[in-house]
């Protein structure tokens, strides 16, 4: 192997210091970024294939929303993924870091396409999406998976199984074997090795600890952490700094454990057991991946990635799907609700963040579905992005408050 147990050491060491003394700054505005104020800078990611379909859809909420409210969100696109390859020759340019550092928040449609495929690693898409996290400091990925009542039956699994069902996964984002050194493929006794570090320190674990603390305690008070620690070193110690965290700071908060393979399980037996759950970048990449099917479709999900300062990034959890793309049959609602979440976990704007999810609800009330969430024999109607976009902008426009919106 290339690496030695000295470069082993001194990376341990080095990445100990730079997080050593990490806390969560969020606090002065809950999980905020900045303050509310009456207009914010926000930057647009459309991405590679459906994405500036749902971008223009989200776009259009936005405005009635902004109309309604009395306040200005300015929007200004940048590159990412394919599309900035193929003009910048760089999946995520220095120039679009930089107008997503000096903005509010960031919004980000989806990345990716057959056409990027066989590029080599620094040209991929994807890798420009590990930039924007690593560069922009978004440690932590919250991803929701609520099953709506008018979308129970698009679940694969039995309504009295998933009826009820409000996840959240806290993912750690930036740590973890997909970021951990060393790393590569070697040529050890005539054969390939191929080799990846799982690796934690104490103060990455802490700060993901407390970002699962404070929205467990915002939601039923109930938090599941997930790891291996039966076998993994890395797990014991995750485990250790969990339970420390939340039972020093977090005394309201009820803990739990479970090994990851017994997750994914129940996940799928008796969902309704979990509110939320805080794992490691792997763990959290598959196990929200699985909880976000429990809705029946990827085309109904956010996320959002936020770091200790500055703007986070929101984004659906679905795919670029290239092969629809252009076609208008593309379901611009979890880019919606990831607008959404941006409203209500960067730009303190919740009871705007409600109206959205009202209207998105509200719309499905109506009876409208994109293909993707649209059953066979159902009496639902048909409609394409552009449609969806302005329906949702419509009622956005003219629905009935549940709560004033404060001015």
């Amino acid at each position: 192997m290339k690496y030695s147990l000295a470069i082993f050491s001194s990376q341990i060491t080095v990445l100990s210091a730079f997080v050593a003394t990490s806390t969560f700054k969020r606090t002065q505005f809950g999980l905020n970024a900045v303050s509310r104020k009456d207009t914010y800078d926000v930057t647009l990611l459309p991405g590679d294939g459906i994405g500036p379909e749902i971008t223009e859809a989200t776009k259009e909420v936005l405005s009635a929303l902004c109309k309604r409210c009395n306040f200005k969100i300015d929007l200004k696109s940048a590159l990412i993924g394919g599309s900035a390859i193929d003009e910048a020759n760089d999946p995520f340019p220095d120039e679009s870091l930089q107008q997503c550092l000096k903005s509010d928040s960031v919004l980000l449609a989806c990345i990716g396409g057959y056409k990027w495929d066989k590029n080599p690693r620094e040209l991929r898409p994807e890798t420009g999406l590990l930039k924007m996290r690593k560069e922009m400091g978004l440690f932590a990925n919250l991803r929701p998976a609520k099953v709506l009542p008018q979308l129970l039956d698009a679940s694969t699994l039995k309504k009295e199984v998933v009826e009820g069902v409000d996840v959240m996964v806290v993912r750690e984002l930036t740590g973890d074997v997909y970021f951990g050194t060393p790393k590569g493929i070697d040529i050890v006794d005539g054969e390939r090795v191929g080799y990846n570090n799982m690796i934690y320190s104490e103060g990455e674990i802490d700060r993901i600890a407390r970002v699962a603390g404070d929205v467990a305690s915002k939601r039923s008070g109930k938090l599941c952490s997930v790891d291996k620690a039966n076998v993994l070193d890395v797990s014991q110690l995750w485990r250790e700094v969990v339970t420390d965290v939340i039972s020093k700071d977090f005394s309201d908060v009820e803990l739990s454990h479970m090994y990851v393979d017994n997750a994914a399980m129940q996940l799928i037996r008796w969902p309704k057991q979990f509110d939320t759950i805080v794992c490691g970048n792997i763990f959290g990449d598959i196990l929200s991946d699985e909880a976000s099917m429990l809705v029946g479709s990827l085309g109904m999900l956010p996320s959002a990635s936020i770091g200790e300062s500055g703007p986070g990034v929101f984004e659906p959890c679905h795919g670029s799907a290239p092969d629809i793309a252009g076609e208008n049959k593309a379901n611009p609602l979890a880019m919606i609700l990831s607008a959404a979440m941006m409203l209500k976990y960067d730009l303190e704007r919740p009871d705007e963040a409600q109206l959205l999810e009202d209207a998105v609800e509200a719309v499905l009330d109506q009876g409208l579905r994109t293909a993707d969430i649209k059953q066979d024999g159902d009496n639902c109607e048909l409609v394409g992005c552009v449609e969806m976009g302005k329906a949702v902008a419509e009622l956005v426009t003219t629905l009935e408050l549940k709560v004033p919106i404060t001015v």
